[in-house]
């Protein structure tokens, strides 16, 4: 199975493709989506929109996993960052069937077995379950890459109960 992880942003989109098969997760690939704040709001949507569905069409993922956005305080970065997030959710629905979604306590969860980890503890965890040779950078790609990892850990584990 593929799976492409998503971490929203504006400015920054993380991705992170990986592949699971029989229990052994590898990175297909990995990296960013980027749009300059000096570019019009509906440019910059469009062009996170344009580069999901290039991703999905290079990868062709079985399922597509996005982190959910938390914002404690900044309500006008919550709903840009949100109206990205709609952009690639609303082009990965077009393409694909399955689409998840896991918050950032889930992600953790899955990749540490704590839900208030670390970055640092989060990112060691990336590369060692996926048997990389150093921390995948940027850090959006990273969280990608878990937000993967997160559902794959979730699929095996639901896949197992339904067995019983």
């Amino acid at each position: 199975m593929l799976i492409l992880g998503i971490d929203p942003g504006l400015a920054i989109m993380g991705y992170g493709a990986i592949r699971c098969e029989g229990g052994r997760l590898s990175a297909v690939d990995y990296g960013t989506i980027e749009t300059e704040s000096t570019v019009p709001l509906p440019e910059r949507i469009q062009k996170v929109y344009s580069g999901m569905c290039e991703l999905i069409e290079r990868y062709r993922p079985d399922a597509v996993a996005f982190e959910e956005l938390f914002f404690s305080k900044n309500a006008k970065t919550a709903i840009i960052v949100g109206q990205a997030r709609g952009a690639a959710i609303a082009a990965a629905c077009q393409r694909v069937k399955k689409i998840y979604e896991y918050t950032p306590l889930q992600v953790k969860q899955a990749i540490t077995g704590y839900g208030r980890a670390e970055k640092m503890q989060m990112q060691l965890m990336v590369k060692t379950l996926l048997g990389l040779p150093e921390i995948p950078r940027p850090d959006d790609a990273a969280d990608a890459l878990a937000v993967a990892i997160c559902h794959a850990q979730t699929a095996k584990m639901k896949d197992a109960l339904l067995m019983k």
